[in-house]
């Protein structure tokens, strides 16, 4: 949860960062995100752990350790689906908000984030999905019947997002109206 709450905040803001025109920032973040991509977290974990105590002499415990390496790992999964959904507007958008004399704050707050967010949300379930598939495959043979506690637990995910997004739509509705 610790790493969670770190990765999603800093993830968005490296999103952000990677449509920057900026060559060195671009360069930067990409290798970050290929080299997170590339490591297993398991190697990552070994890394941190066994290779900062030895390298700085740190005497790092293994909690500390995993909230580092998932935290690194979930901020460059989440800053690419960010980038994903960023680049994924339309320029013409872009250029109606300036065309209306918005500035780039307002072009965010109302054209661009408010579409980002919708596709952020389609790529996020596909990720789920992804990766609930991707358990499922390495443990058939251990345990065949996994399947359905996985995509249970898949289902109570979707339900705990999208109940509340569910509610608030309907008291918007109402007051809207």
């Amino acid at each position: 949860m610790i790493s969670v709450a770190i990765s999603i905040p800093l993830g968005i803001i490296l999103g952000i960062l990677m449509t920057w025109k900026n060559p060195i920032c671009r360069a930067i973040l990409r290798c970050y995100l290929e080299f997170v991509r590339i490591m297993p977290q398991m190697v990552l974990l070994f890394l941190v752990y066994f290779g900062t105590t030895r390298a700085f002499g740190w005497d790092l415990s293994g909690e500390l350790a995993s909230v580092i390496v998932f935290t690194v790992w979930g901020a460059a999964e989440m800053s690419d689906l960010v980038r994903g959904s960023l680049i994924s507007i339309p320029i013409h958008q872009y250029e109606s908000a300036e065309a209306l004399g918005l500035s780039r704050i307002q072009s965010y707050q109302y054209i661009v984030l408010p579409q980002a967010v919708r596709r952020l949300i389609l790529i996020g379930v596909v990720e789920v999905l992804k990766v609930a598939q991707q358990i499922i495959v390495a443990n058939r043979m251990g345990s065949p019947n996994a399947a359905f506690g996985i995509y249970l637990t898949v289902f109570f995910l979707y339900f705990i997002a999208c109940w509340p997004i569910s509610l608030l739509a309907k008291y918007l509705e109402k007051r809207w109206r």
